[in-house]
């Protein structure tokens, strides 16, 4: 957090560029302190630059070529704001992140830039819990159950159109109106699958209907999110948003890591968790305006991950989620290599801006050094040149003030983090995880009586219905065989009747609803069951 000795107005020996530069930065309330101005060549340490933690909750972006010292600076403001109390949630995509639950390690570079930029260093490790998605890789797994996904966040997910949206809204209703619980995936295609058999279509009618054509439409889009391994993110028992609300036992900021390495070649996995995770922390917090530090801050760690291949449906959900959740106390920093991975309506919610150095290899390189350099206010330095030489650990600055206008451009050198620059030993993460006041409550999935089950179990109970009704009146007809003396008659009826049973069963309501979903797994799986030859594994 910010000193009050190494305030601007110090700095009198200060050029007079550099002067009216650090001016922009000097800050009366509490503050993060990001590195010195860099002017001419010269690193100047009288020349703070800051970012009001205030307005930590207006949004942000890391950008900068690979290697330029990014994570770094997420790691840098994390440990700054858990220091000053408030909460983090990182997506830790590379793993490299985890370090900042442990202490530094102090050498010659350390000492080296603490020294250029004016920085007291010391080791320090902070407050941390780490989660996995689903329980893919190391942390407290995450899961949510469908029911609470809810169908509109659903069909944008799936993709599915304005009337697969109303349909399967309308699946949702009946769900809720049965008792049928949405838990899991299965408990959803078991839902889509009975109301398009025979029974279903009777019960679903006077609601609106469900035509064959929409439900395989909604079921193949689910087996497809699924084969993304969506299928171990929901379930139970559900993660509570509030964990990452919660402070450690001295007062700094709990600094949650989500360690989703196994999973970020399934990108659609991972931006449905981010949509669900922010709808449900927007649901819950209450609007509070604009408080004296932020109630959470996020950072999405290799944000190109979100939007490549997105859905138009997704962009919109997010772009309206930054624009809505700052009113709620929650920031969001999105850290990448180049402004242009981030669409420009969610570009224009980010107001405070760290731009570590860009490469100019190529033309398409070029062209978005150019289109990056546009993207900030007018400014003293040559920035088409300036990013283009940046070291690593330096970057260019703008942020908002505390009155809430950008502040002037600013090159700067970084300070060091006071974290480990690296990943924590696996040991000693797994460790962490299971001492976990959380792993007790989360570790363990549970899969209890819901609508897959339900629906199961009326289905096996109509075809023992169907056995009993068959065999009993194959037991009448023998015995009005036998006191007629037609023994041999009454021998070949109880035959016939015994065929009759098989094809009373292949007629029923259930078995055609069964037949219909031959090719998902739901079917596959019910089938093979009342058949005997193989029962689902719980």
């Amino acid at each position: 957090m910010g000193d009050s000795e190494n305030t601007a107005e110090s700095a009198g020996v200060l050029p007079e560029p550099a002067r009216e530069i650090a001016a922009g930065y000097a800050v009366s309330g509490a503050s993060l302190d990001l590195g010195a101005l860099l002017w001419d060549g010269t690193c100047l340490p009288d020349a703070q630059i800051r970012i009001p933690l205030a307005m930590l909750n207006r949004h942000g972006l890391v950008a900068g070529a690979t290697g330029t010292g990014k994570t770094k600076t997420l790691q840098l403001i994390a440990e700054q704001l858990s220091a000053g109390g408030v909460p983090v949630f990182l997506a830790d995509i590379k793993g490299d992140v985890s370090g900042i639950a442990a202490p530094g390690a102090p050498g010659d570079r350390v000492a080296e830039r603490a020294g250029e930029v004016g920085q007291v260093w010391e080791a320090e490790g902070f407050p941390c819990e780490f989660y996995a998605l689903g329980g893919s890789g190391p942390g407290i797994p995450l899961r949510a159950t469908v029911t609470s996904f809810g169908p509109v966040l659903l069909s944008k997910v799936l993709e599915l159109n304005r009337t697969q949206e109303q349909s399967l809204g309308l699946i949702f209703h009946y769900a809720d109106s049965k008792g049928l619980e949405l838990i899991d995936l299965k408990d959803l295609r078991a839902v889509v699958a009975f109301l398009v058999s025979d029974t279903g279509k009777a019960e679903f009618k006077g609601i609106g209907g469900l035509s064959t054509a929409t439900a395989g439409v909604i079921l193949r889009s689910v087996t497809a999110f699924e084969q993304q391994g969506a299928g171990d993110f929901f379930g139970e028992p559900e993660f509570d948003t509030a964990e990452l609300l919660r402070l450690a036992p001295d007062g700094r900021g709990l600094v949650s890591v989500l360690e989703p390495a196994a999973v970020q070649d399934k990108p659609q996995l991972f931006s449905t968790f981010l949509m669900w995770l922010l709808a449900d922390l927007f649901h819950d917090l209450p609007e509070v305006g604009d408080l004296e530090k932020p109630k959470l801050v996020f950072f999405f760690d290799e944000a190109h991950l979100l939007f490549d291949g997105a859905s138009k449906a997704f962009l919109e959900s997010i772009t309206r989620t930054v624009r809505l959740i700052r009113s709620k106390g929650v920031g969001i920093f999105f850290v990448t290599q180049t402004p242009r991975d981030v669409p420009a309506e969610v570009l224009a919610q980010l107001g405070n801006r760290v731009q570590h150095a860009l490469r100019a290899f190529t033309p398409d390189d070029a062209k978005a050094l150019r289109s990056t350099v546009r993207t900030f206010p007018h400014s003293r330095y040559d920035l088409e040149e300036l990013l283009t030489r940046l070291g690593i650990g330096e970057a260019v600055i703008t942020v908002l003030s505390e009155n809430g206008a950008p502040t002037p451009v600013a090159a700067t050198r970084l300070r060091a983090p006071r974290s480990l620059m690296g990943p924590w030993p696996a040991a000693e993460l797994e460790a962490a995880v299971k001492g976990s006041s959380l792993y007790g409550r989360y570790a363990q999935a549970v899969d209890r009586e819901s609508a897959y089950e339900k629906l199961s179990a009326g289905q096996e109970a109509e075809a023992k219905a169907a056995a009993a009704r068959a065999a009993e009146t194959a037991d009448r007809a023998a015995v009005e065989g036998a006191v007629r003396g037609e023994g041999a008659r009454g021998a070949g009826k109880a035959a016939e009747e015994d065929a009759s049973l098989v094809e009373q069963v292949v007629a029923s309501g259930m078995f055609r609803s069964l037949a219909r979903s031959v090719g998902t797994q739901l079917g596959r799986e019910i089938s093979r069951s009342l058949f005997g030859t193989a029962r689902r594994r719980r």
